[in-house]
C-alpha cells in the first residue's frame, strides 16, 4: 500500500479531484493512503466543496485518509466560533452558511496537528529545532486534546499572537499551546537559537544580515534524522532534499497542486489557474 501526501488545497476543488485521480492511477489496484498537508480551505474558489469532499473521503476510508491542521483551517475554526472576523481575502462564507456547517467544523477541529508515518513527520509548517520528532508528536497531542475538548472556544480566543517566540519546556497553559501551534502551522524562518520570525511571509529566502534562516536549515536541528513533510510556504515552492519534503507549490497562485509518494518520492502534479483572490500571497 502506497502513501501519498498532497500539498495545500486552499479550496481548489477541481484541481483536487484531478490530482486524486492521478494518485489512484499511480497506486494501481491497491487503495492508497492519502494525507493532506493542511490548509484545505480559503483563498481558492471552492472551499466548501473541497472541505466536504476531503471529509467524505476521510470518513469512508477507515483511517487511510486524513489531514493535518493548517493556519487557514484554524482561522476557519476561530471565525466559526465568533473569535475572529473574516478577512477580506477569505473565501469561507459558503462554509459558514452551509446547512452541514456544524458537521464540517466538528470534523475539522478533530484533525491532528502532526502525523508520523513510515519515518516521516507530516506537519503544515515546520518543527522548532529544539524538538525531536517524538517530542513534536507529543506536543501536537497536547494541542489536539484541547481542540477536541469542551474548552476549545476559550482556547481559540487565546491562540493568536507571536509570543512566546521560542520554545521552553517550562512553558505552560495558553503560552505553551500557542508556541506549539505557531511553530507547526505558521513557521518559516527562525534564528540559530530557534527564535521564530513571522514578519517575512512572501519570501523564500531570508534577508542578508538578518540572522534568520529557514527552520530546516538551523544547525543541529534535532528532527533532522526523520523526514519532515510540510506545506505552507508557496514562495519556497516544491522542495525535495534528504529528510525534507516541501509540497506547497502555489496552486491557488497559478502554480501546481503536488502529491508525493513517500515510498519512492514519485511526484504527481496538476497545473492550476491563478485565482483572483485579494490580498498578498500567504
Amino acid at each position: 500500500m502506497k502513501t501519498y501526501v498532497i500539498g495545500d488545497l486552499q479550496g481548489c476543488h477541481e484541481q483536487t479531484l484531478a490530482l486524486l485521480e492521478r494518485v489512484h492511477e499511480h497506486a494501481g489496484e491497491d487503495e492508497p493512503i492519502i494525507l493532506f498537508a493542511g490548509d484545505l480551505i480559503n483563498r481558492g474558489p471552492d472551499s466548501l466543496a473541497t472541505l466536504r469532499h476531503v471529509r467524505a473521503l476521510a470518513m469512508g476510508s477507515g483511517g487511510r485518509i486524513d489531514s493535518v491542521l493548517g493556519n487557514h483551517d484554524l482561522h476557519l475554526l476561530a471565525v466559526a466560533y465568533g473569535i475572529r472576523p473574516e478577512h477580506k481575502s477569505d473565501t469561507l462564507a459558503e462554509i459558514l452558511h452551509a446547512p452541514d456547517r456544524d458537521e464540517l467544523i466538528d470534523w475539522l477541529r478533530r484533525r491532528p496537528l502532526a502525523i508520523h508515518t513510515q519515518g516521516h513527520v507530516l506537519v503544515h509548517a515546520g518543527l522548532l529545532p529544539q524538538w525531536t520528532a517524538a517530542q513534536a508528536m507529543a506536543l501536537a497531542g497536547e494541542v489536539q486534546q484541547m481542540l477536541r475538548g469542551p474548552n476549545m472556544a476559550e482556547f481559540l480566543a487565546e491562540m493568536y499572537g507571536n509570543l512566546p517566540d521560542r520554545w521552553s519546556d517550562d512553558l505552560q497553559g495558553a503560552d505553551r499551546l500557542r508556541c506549539i501551534i505557531n511553530a507547526m502551522t505558521r513557521l518559516r524562518f527562525c534564528d540559530a537559537d530557534g527564535v521564530m520570525d513571522f514578519k517575512m511571509k512572501e519570501s523564500g529566502k531570508a534577508e542578508e544580515g538578518s540572522g534568520l534562516m529557514p527552520w530546516f536549515e538551523v544547525p543541529g536541528r534535532r528532527s533532522r534524522k526523520e523526514t519532515v513533510v510540510f506545506g505552507h510556504w508557496s514562495a519556497l515552492g516544491l522542495t525535495l532534499k534528504p529528510h525534507l519534503i516541501g509540497l506547497d507549490s502555489g496552486c491557488v497562485w497559478g502554480g501546481q497542486l503536488t502529491a508525493v509518494c513517500l515510498e519512492d518520492r514519485s511526484l504527481l502534479q496538476v497545473q492550476c489557474p491563478e485565482f483572483q483572490t485579494p490580498g498578498p500571497k500567504k
